[in-house]
């Protein structure tokens, strides 16, 4: 049975479809009992005894459980109702950075300044409860209209590996998304934040410039680029970029991880100590 064609899934009333992704979908859901509104994130039908897929969510839901943070969204729940697994999550129906870069940076470029110090706020405290992201881009990170930021979606994440276990550790599988993935992670090495810094950069270089650091005709291309290609400077791509930004941009791209900031909180003290723009851009209407 389609859950489309059901009120219900255990306590929660099933309000709206929010999104379909390739194995999952988002619905807004009422629990009737406590008269809340939240976030519910199901398997598609084909996916629901997929044992890849149901650790996924079960991971998902071990990360997020404990993490209390106002731009890192909450997790509240995991079940299985009628073959229906689910998880529960805070509801916060607003579009992901990608669809607003889609639409135009420069219609959001007011908000930048503030929107980089909380996306790097809320991947700051991520990583200091102990986790690598690995999926850090404009998508897994929604926004309202006004510029309050969630980071979402954890079910890459891992811890990092310290001590004999990273010098003695059998290659990753890689997994991630190619514009955004730091060359030891497409190299299957043991990760760090470092590698979240990396995808921070290549996601903040997008916001700036409207375009991530790197593009391809192929996969193997657009990897072969994040490992070998010179950065590309983000005051290029955007003149109204000062060199202090663009500078602190290129360190976070850089290919050897000791030459990063060594942390998002690192990031985050340069960040707040310059001009991301030479001059201030105003809202769209405002400008018209």
């Amino acid at each position: 049975m389609a859950l489309g064609s059901q009120q219900y899934v255990g306590p929660y009333r099933l309000l709206n479809l929010v999104m379909t992704g390739q194995n999952s979908q988002v619905w807004e859901v009422m629990h009737d009992g406590r008269q809340q509104r939240l976030a519910m994130k199901t398997l598609l039908s084909d996916f629901r005894k997929n044992r890849e897929h149901l650790g996924y969510l079960r991971h998902e839901y071990e990360v997020g459980r404990k993490l209390e943070h106002p731009r890192v969204i909450r997790i509240y729940e995991l079940g299985t109702r009628d073959g229906v697994p689910y998880l529960i999550m805070e509801f916060f129906p607003w579009p992901n950075l990608k669809q607003y870069i889609n639409r135009g940076v420069d219609r959001i470029a007011y908000l930048l300044p503030d929107v980089i110090r909380q996306c790097a706020e809320g991947l700051a405290y991520f990583n200091s409860q102990g986790w690598v992201h690995r999926d850090v881009k404009p998508d897994n990170y929604l926004m309202t209209d006004e510029g309050e930021i969630r980071l979402i979606d954890f079910a890459l994440a891992v811890k990092p590996k310290t001590g004999l276990a990273r010098l003695f550790s059998l290659k990753s599988k890689i997994q991630g998304t190619r514009s955004y993935m730091s060359p030891e992670q497409i190299r299957g090495e043991a990760l760090d934040q470092r590698a979240d810094v990396y995808s921070f950069g290549c996601m903040v270089h997008e916001l700036l410039t409207g375009k991530p650091p790197y593009t391809g005709t192929s996969a193997n291309e657009l990897l072969n680029k994040h490992l070998k290609a010179a950065i590309p400077p983000a005051d290029a791509g955007n003149k109204n970029v000062t060199p202090e930004m663009a500078a602190l941009v290129r360190k976070t791209l850089s290919k050897d991880p000791a030459k990063r900031p060594e942390s998002l909180e690192k990031f985050l003290r340069e960040y707040n100590a310059l001009r991301p723009f030479k001059e201030m851009p105003r809202k769209p209407t405002e400008a018209a």
